[in-house]
């Protein structure tokens, strides 16, 4: 008799019954992603040694050991190896990233324990000033009708649990402004990216659903952290959908074919799909779900630095080169344009023509790293504050000793000198940019943990301390002397260090 296919969702509820079933075979693309992850155990075991927390440890020993890693991209790099283990980074960027979707399951409920819990939800509801609409969203999704039932006003453990418990999905909108760990892990994850880390979480009751199927503009990383949860994801359903700019509406069961994933994440497992895939969880009769979605890669494409470029391209070419400046035809509109577009006119193949030449030579004028550098400033204004570690606030203006004591103040001035060893606080944290006139200093240790609740900051350099910026830049992660500092003067090296500590974007080998 022939056997009959059966999802892995299927296939999961067979399993977790009592009787006794006849074994089934789960669907092809299930299962070929469980091999990889089962491979994937026995190919880099040796690989597990090197990466933190291969065995599930808590999450705080985790941190606490990238603590002591001196290098912040290198720290980022093995908390993203941890956050994907056993897959190789190296490989999940060249096969996966962009490309498709793909499943770890550990069978280890421990893996991620400590990154965020429900009780800490509860007690964040109870500290925090959480608003509906702002920082909660109250959510159903029943009979295919997608609802929003956020009230007014601040949400308080009464109605957000009254909320749950009629079937209400709740979604946390920017936890790593109330959840430290978050925080931590997300300001440290936006160095492996280059790009904002964000994440909001989600806790759904079981039985229920609380979003239609849908796709998002981001790359997205779902982290399972209690419970368990049903995961249909579908494939874009045209090329226009692949890598989308913006995230698409709410679907129809009908408008997105059949699944090619469909699978339970427990706790400890994680799913990855790439911005374009249309995905939807609901929860199964015996357990509710909690989990965070770490994000990434929001508006990061060659289309958005060519947004920048451009326009900036042709300014200077209009400046500098008469061609571009040159009338256009008298007659074009009579031959051009939708209402003529379908005019066999030899005048159309040379405007054409015209157009091409145009567009090749701009890229003489395209000013490309003033380009990178407007991107780099919309990062340093998304980007979290970093968290610091014990040594970088003790030798950090932070950690700095000035206090009240005994009647007066102790230990005031940041004592920096030119034997003073320092080097920038994060790889990322400060990056020198010229709008052409004036070159100036942006830094995200002044951000706040609310996205965008302060403006980007910055200061003016002087042209004269620029090669010392960049030199303080290009040093990390080695601390250099002040001393050192490529300024004319010993006066002027110390004036330029203090004012950087003072800004928080340096700090000292030795606390001052």
């Amino acid at each position: 008799m022939e056997r009959k296919h059966m999802s892995a969702f299927a296939l999961y509820q067979t399993l977790s019954t009592d009787l006794p079933t006849p074994a089934k075979k789960p669907s092809l693309q299930v299962e070929t992603i469980k091999i990889i992850c089962l491979n994937s155990w026995s190919l880099f075991q040796k690989q597990e040694e090197e990466c933190l927390n291969g065995d599930g440890e808590a999450l705080d020993a985790l941190l606490s050991d990238l603590a002591r890693v001196n290098n912040s991209r290198e720290r980022a790099s093995k908390l993203f190896q941890w956050l994907i283990s056993p897959l190789p980074a190296k490989a999940f960027f060249r096969d996966t990233w962009e490309k498709k979707p793909i499943l770890v399951q550990r069978k280890n409920p421990d893996y991620y324990k400590g990154l965020f819990s429900t009780a800490e939800f509860d007690c964040i509801l109870r500290q925090e000033d959480i608003q509906y609409g702002v920082n909660l969203d109250v959510t159903s999704y029943t009979n295919g009708k997608r609802e929003t039932h956020n009230p007014p006003g601040r949400a308080l453990p009464f109605t957000v649990w009254d909320f749950y418990e009629s079937g209400c999905s709740i979604r946390l909108l920017n936890p790593q402004a109330f959840s430290s760990t978050v925080w931590n892990v997300l300001s440290i994850l936006q160095e492996q990216f280059g790009s904002m880390a964000g994440a909001n979480i989600y806790l759904t009751p079981p039985g229920t659903q609380g979003f239609a199927p849908h796709y998002d503009d981001i790359e997205a990383f779902v982290v399972q952290l209690e419970g368990k949860k049903h995961w249909r994801v579908y494939n874009p359903r045209t090329e226009d959908e692949v890598l989308p700019v913006l995230s698409s509406p709410n679907f129809d069961q009908a408008e997105i074919g059949k699944p090619i994933l469909e699978v339970v994440l427990e706790a400890g497992d994680l799913l990855y799909f790439p911005r374009g895939f249309i995905h939807q969880g609901d929860c199964l009769p015996d357990a509710h779900s909690l989990h965070i979605t770490i994000s990434s890669y929001q508006k990061n494409s060659w289309g958005d630095l060519l947004h920048k470029l451009i326009p900036a391209a042709l300014d200077i070419a209009m400046e500098e080169d008469v061609e571009f400046r040159q009338g256009l035809p008298l007659d074009y509109l009579t031959y051009m344009g939708v209402q003529n577009s379908d005019k066999d006119d030899p005048r159309r193949t040379k405007f054409f023509s015209r157009i091409e030449s145009l567009m090749k030579k701009l890229t003489n004028y395209a000013p490309v790293d003033a380009a990178v550098d407007q991107k780099a400033r919309d990062f340093l204004h998304d980007c979290l504050p970093p968290m610091l570690t014990p040594e970088e606030l003790a030798s950090s203006v932070q950690g700095a000793p000035a206090r009240w004591e005994c009647g007066q103040v102790m230990d005031v001035g940041a004592h920096i000198n030119t034997e003073t060893r320092v080097r920038v606080l994060r790889a990322g944290c400060a990056r020198l940019c010229s709008d052409g006139e004036a070159v100036h200093m942006y830094y995200t240790t002044d951000n706040s943990r609310v996205y965008h609740k302060e403006e980007l900051k910055s200061f003016e350099i002087k042209p004269e301390h620029t090669d010392a910026i960049e030199f303080l830049i290009h040093s990390y992660p080695k601390f250099v002397t002040v001393g050192s500092l490529p300024c004319d003067a010993a006066k002027e090296k110390v004036a330029l260090a203090e004012l950087l500590f003072e800004k928080g974007i340096i700090h000292t080998a030795e606390p001052l």
